[in-house]
This record gives C-alpha cells, sequence and structure tokens, in this order.
C-alpha cells in the first residue's frame, strides 16, 4: 500500500481463513520509506509528467513494491510457494469519480522479481461501474472490524481521510463510507514547505505549539467538498501542493505575524474541523465508538484536535482494539485481493455509489 500521504509503502503479510466471514491474521508488518528524492519524484508526477516520465515511474515503483513486499515475506518466513498473491494498491496518481481513477507500480514487475502472482487496480471496476472507487476499505471495516453490538466508525488517517460507518456485527443495516477530507498529505505538505530539513511533524510537536489561525481555518472548511453529501471521495487532484501553497498564504494575509508552527496547527485543525463537519452532518451519533488508524493516528497534536472535535463520542486508536495503526490498509487490501481470488465482490455499494457489487482488481500471473 503507497497511500496518498506519499511518505512510504506499508507491507503487510496476511494469513485468512474462511468461516462464516473471513478472519484475517497479522503476522508481520514492515513499512519502506520513501527517500526525499522519491517522494518528490511521485508528487511532482501527479502535478503533470511526459509519458515516458509515467512509463519509467509505474516500472520503478513496481519494482520499489516488489522489494517492500519480499522484506515482509522475509520478516514472516514465507517463501513464494507459501504465498497466494500479493495484493497491490500502486500509488494513485490520478482520482476523478465517475470519470477515471489511476493507479501506478507495475505490476509485471511486482511478479517477475517475486515469484508471485499480484492482485492489482482494485479501484478501476468500481468507477466503471458508477463509483467513486473509494473509500474500498469499507469491506474490511465490515467484515473484519465491526463492533459487537452497536454501530462503529473506522476513521482512517492518511494523505487523506476518510471514515466507514459499519453496523453491529451480523446486523443488516448498510455501510456508510467516504473521505471526509485532507489529513497528512496536507499537515506533511505544510511541514516540508515551512521546515524543509523535516518529511513530517515529529510526534505533533510543532503542532502542539501553535495556535491555529481561525479565520484562515473557517475559509478554508468553506471549500465545497466538505458540505456535499456522500458518496464522495478525493485526493491530491483537490488537495494538491498548489492547495497548500495557498493555505500557507492564506494564513500569512491573515496573520502576517504568523509563525511556522500556528500555519501547521491550522493544517491540523483543517483535517480535524473536518472531520467533525463531516460527523456532524452525515454520522449517526450511535456511532459513538471511533477508531483512528493510519499514519496519523500516531500524531498526538492531531489525535488530540480530533478528540476536541468529535465530543460525545468515544475517540481511541485502531491499535487499542486490533493491531498496529498503520498496518490496517496493507491489511484491508490483502482482503480485497483474496475476495478477487474467490471471485467474490469487493467494493461496497452503499458506500461507493458502484450499480452493484463488483469483484475488485485485475490478475497478473506468476
Amino acid at each position: 500500500m503507497s497511500g496518498t500521504s506519499a511518505d512510504g509503502i506499508s507491507a503487510a503479510a496476511v494469513r485468512i481463513t474462511d468461516h462464516r466471514v473471513p478472519r484475517v491474521e497479522l503476522l508481520r508488518f514492515t513499512t519502506v520509506d520513501y527517500s526525499p528524492e522519491e517522494r518528490e519524484r511521485l508528487l511532482r508526477a501527479i502535478d503533470g509528467a511526459t509519458p515516458g516520465e509515467y512509463a519509467r515511474l509505474a516500472f520503478d515503483l513496481g519494482a520499489k513494491l516488489a522489494d517492500a513486499a519480499l522484506a515482509v515475506m522475509r520478516e514472516a518466513r514465507l517463501a513464494a510457494k507459501d504465498v497466494r498473491a500479493i495484493a497491490s494498491h500502486g500509488h494513485t496518481m490520478w482520482h476523478e469519480p465517475p470519470h477515471a481513477t489511476w493507479q501506478i507500480g507495475e505490476s509485471a514487475v511486482i511478479a517477475e522479481r517475486t515469484g508471485v502472482s499480484v492482485v492489482s487496480d482494485f479501484r478501476v471496476r468500481d468507477v466503471a461501474a458508477g463509483g467513486q472507487g473509494a473509500p474500498l476499505v469499507a469491506i474490511a471495516d465490515q467484515l473484519l472490524f465491526s463492533h459487537p453490538s452497536r454501530p462503529r466508525a473506522l476513521q482512517n488517517l492518511g494523505g487523506i481521510a476518510n471514515v466507514s460507518v459499519v453496523p453491529p456485527r451480523d446486523a443488516p443495516t448498510t455501510v456508510l463510507a467516504f473521505d471526509t477530507g485532507p489529513a497528512c498529505a496536507v499537515i506533511d505538505g505544510v511541514v516540508r514547505a515551512l521546515v524543509p530539513a523535516l518529511a513530517y511533524d515529529v510526534d505533533g510537536t510543532l503542532a502542539a505549539r501553535g495556535t491555529p489561525i481561525a479565520a484562515a481555518l473557517d475559509e478554508s472548511l468553506a471549500d465545497p467538498y466538505f458540505a456535499a453529501p456522500p458518496p464522495k471521495s478525493t485526493g491530491r487532484e483537490r488537495f494538491s501542493r498548489d492547495y497548500i501553497a495557498r493555505l500557507i498564504a492564506r494564513c500569512r494575509a491573515v496573520d502576517p505575524r504568523a509563525r511556522n508552527e500556528d500555519i501547521i496547527a491550522t493544517a491540523v485543525a483543517l483535517a480535524a474541523r473536518s472531520i467533525g463537519v463531516a460527523y456532524d452532518r452525515f454520522v449517526p451519533a450511535t456511532a459513538s465508538d471511533v477508531l483512528l488508524s493510519g499514519g496519523g493516528a500516531k500524531n498526538p497534536a492531531l489525535v488530540r484536535a480530533i478528540k476536541q472535535a468529535l465530543p460525545g463520542r468515544d475517540v481511541r486508536r485502531f491499535s487499542e482494539e486490533f493491531f498496529d495503526d498503520a498496518a490496517k490498509e496493507a491489511v484491508a487490501f490483502a482482503l480485497l485481493g483474496w475476495l478477487h481470488l474467490e471471485r467474490r465482490a469487493g467494493n461496497v455499494p452503499t458506500a461507493t455509489g458502484a450499480s452493484g457489487p463488483r469483484v475488485l482488481g485485475k490478475l497478473t500471473p506468476a
């Protein structure tokens, strides 16, 4: 899994057993960071590149994804013959439903380097069926992480934040899922722009020293995306580096004496407040159990801000209930790969808006 935060690759080795519903066991989890040069190459390509640059990047990223898969296989002591398939999300270059979605990371390169079949390109079938192609983790949230007796909101804090609102286990109620708005993509982007020596705000230290700039925050929250009803999804095509530059400029225009820490705190508040707006408008109050996952769950300043934005809800980290916060999406895509091999639908039409259930992904044999 290479997310919109563009900080690196998450790789999970997962054993799936099929009883009445699938059960997963996380065997090992690892991350492979992007170098500053690799991150810049990905972000620059999102802004625009030549056909040749895109083609080379797709193959080079495939090699990097293969290395990550081999690394977690070694840690789990798995040979190629022990692995049924690698599920590879790749990296999103462009996401514009209902027109198109585009993830890169050549699956043939992964298959060649690992000797394992690859399931990839998960989002396109849902978009082709009229859906948003996101959030695709809703199926895992429903099958694997629901609460036994009450509704639960599973809030992922990656580059983009998304929520799945799942009914109690075995309840017939439909699943609601959508992207709430920006998270680490904007927070980390602001940090890198203001403090180039840092890839991100370690432990939320800078944000904790700052005070959000209220007028700039209110203006940012006026973006029509936040008021739009689900199903909806977004990405770096909206919350881009140009957006980050505009946010910084807006903060400085409102308060010429604003410190870097204040602007970073404003980016954190934007992520948290946009989640609060989404819950107030679209998430039933009965979904009072909220689990935070993704890289942003490791940012104490962001977690505190989200708790303040969601009064009356029990906000905890996903790791308090299950396993490492950062592993959740990689595990979810492992499940999607397994569902593909079993020829079972991987999308949740009530969440994505697709015209019906669809088997997701494309298979590249070993």
